[in-house]
């Protein structure tokens, strides 16, 4: 955890802007997918039941397209991302999702009850949205020293979150207090254009990650760079001269310049490289397990949960929501001011799987038996282990997941592993949202959590074997921990002893166990 009173302005503030790149993802699951539900929304577009009665499942897709075509062209941003980020850079990338993420945001809030537009809207803003779950992560994690890198990177989500969380009070406050209009909706879904309005114009006073500065040889402006992101003194520039001089010898030594490398080259290398496969399939294994654990599908629907789990009334729904998303943010909160750098990221990521699993296993048991029965303490049980669930998923891999994404590769192959990563994340969160509501039918409730729960429990045995702890490790020395066979990440360790002081990332004696 890093001590706000040894870091200068810029940095923090930097920190600050890019992490409100979190603002669109985390408002849209939050306050877009509970506005949809506003009798002003269903009014424009035609989401009332009764108008839908010889055609139900016309008017569940209706409502299922228009929640979830924001996630699909969220995939494609983060393909997208994985094409220009290395070549127009950092910042530059991220500027660019910001003003695809408004343009779209725009189109969507006057379109009007026009369906063909708000479709289009969706799909247009979602590229700009996850394009930013690419680049932000991405930045901060290549700006932040060693040992606070897992407070820097979690800024993300808690922005995120708190933004998800503000969304549904947006909404409760719009449906108790404004007349039934248009200007309901479009008050709620335009709310986010201020704070990433103010981000992005502030963006224009930073400078690009000095590691990708450096990487396209630029070496002047990495090494500014660097100085304005360290300098709280004047004895730090023998720390800063250490920390450049380690990133230059890994960019050297290892062939990282990414000038003129194509993608599809990125990509073979990939493949053929033992090391970097293995740390493809981590992060790939991770998205998949976050997704079919039932995140952000439980996210989207949680109104839904909480009614199926006993709560009543439709302003009571939003309330409990809201008070879900504060149940998240505070424990991402915990997790990336208390537990990241401290306990590791293991620990947190295996005890949060856990959670997930054994609320899981709760909910399909009260789903099957006490969901028409009338059952106060059952329901208050399914209730609370709906919490529960927000606990374990707060501090295990709805953060790790962005966490390890960003420091466990080189800077050669980083944007196209993460890019690749976050497109997984998108197109499988696309597919969750898309079929959550046909496996409460197919499946029957119970029969979801079942599925979750599986998923959790393989997900627990797999990452516990495969992910390394990646606590205070310099990103220039990420490869010593991948030396040894993909079953036994568990063990391997880096000698960090020889570190000088400060977080200067000098090489020391290491040793990694091999198996």
């Amino acid at each position: 955890m890093f001590n706000l009173k040894k870091l200068n302005a810029y940095y923090v503030l930097t920190i600050i802007i890019i992490a409100a790149g979190g603002i669109p993802k985390g408002y849209d699951e939050g306050g877009f997918s509970a506005s949809i539900d506003l009798a002003s929304f269903k009014k424009d577009f035609n989401l009332i039941a009764e108008h839908w009665e010889d055609d139900p499942s016309g008017l569940a897709d209706r409502k299922a397209n228009i929640s979830s075509f924001g996630v699909l062209g969220a995939g494609f941003g983060s393909l997208l991302a994985l094409v220009i980020t290395d070549r127009l850079g950092r910042l530059r990338s991220w500027q660019l999702f910001i003003l695809l993420w408004a343009s779209g945001t725009l189109m969507q809030i006057f379109s009007s009850g026009i369906i063909g537009l708000m479709l289009f809207a969706r799909i247009w803003g979602g590229l700009g949205a996850g394009g930013l779950t690419v680049v932000a992560p991405l930045y901060l994690s290549e700006i932040a020293l060693a040992k606070s890198r897992g407070t820097v990177v979690s800024m993300y989500m808690v922005v995120l979150l708190s933004f998800l969380t503000i969304g549904f009070f947006v909404n409760y406050g719009v449906n108790s207090t404004m007349a039934l209009s248009a200007a309901q909706y479009r008050l709620v879904q335009g709310i986010p254009l201020i704070p990433v309005g103010v981000a992005f114009l502030s963006s224009f006073f930073l400078s690009d990650t000095p590691r990708w500065l450096a990487s396209k040889e630029r070496d002047e402006e990495a090494l500014a760079a660097l100085t304005l992101l360290r300098r709280s003194s004047p004895d730090d520039a023998l720390a800063v001269s250490h920390e450049y001089r380690d990133i230059k010898e890994q960019i050297q030594m290892t062939d990282q310049n990414v000038g003129d490398v194509s993608t599809l080259t990125i990509f073979k290398e990939i493949a053929t490289s033992e090391s970097y496969r293995k740390r493809f399939i981590l992060g790939a294994l991770m998205q998949t397990v976050a997704q079919w654990s039932g995140g952000n599908g439980i996210t989207y629907y949680i109104p839904e949960i909480f009614t199926y789990a006993g709560v009543a009334g439709g302003n009571t729904s939003l309330i409990t929501s809201g008070a879900y998303g504060i149940v998240k943010l505070v424990f991402t909160m915990v997790f990336t001011w208390g537990l990241v750098d401290k306990i590791g990221r293991r620990r947190c990521m295996l005890t949060g799987i856990g959670l997930q699993c054994i609320t899981h296993i709760y909910m399909s048991i009260y789903m099957s038996v006490f969901q028409d029965g009338g059952n106060k303490p059952a329901s208050d049980a399914a209730i609370a282990s709906v919490f529960i669930y927000a606990v374990g998923w707060s501090i295990g891999l709805c953060t790790v997941q962005y966490l390890y994404g960003t420091e466990i590769y080189p800077t050669r192959i980083r944007s196209v592993c993460y890019a690749s990563n976050m497109a997984l994340h998108w197109f499988f969160q696309f597919a969750v949202v898309r079929v959550t509501p046909n496996m409460f039918v197919s499946l029957d409730i119970y029969g979801a959590y079942i599925f979750w729960s599986i998923v959790c429990a393989i997900g627990l045995i797999l990452l516990g074997l495969m992910a390394p702890e990646t606590k205070g490790i310099p990103m220039e020395r990420m490869e010593e921990l991948f030396a040894g066979r993909w079953w036994m990440g568990w063990k391997a360790k880096v000698d960090l002893t020889e570190l000088p002081c400060g977080d200067a990332e000098k090489p020391g004696t290491t040793v990694v166990e091999k198996v």
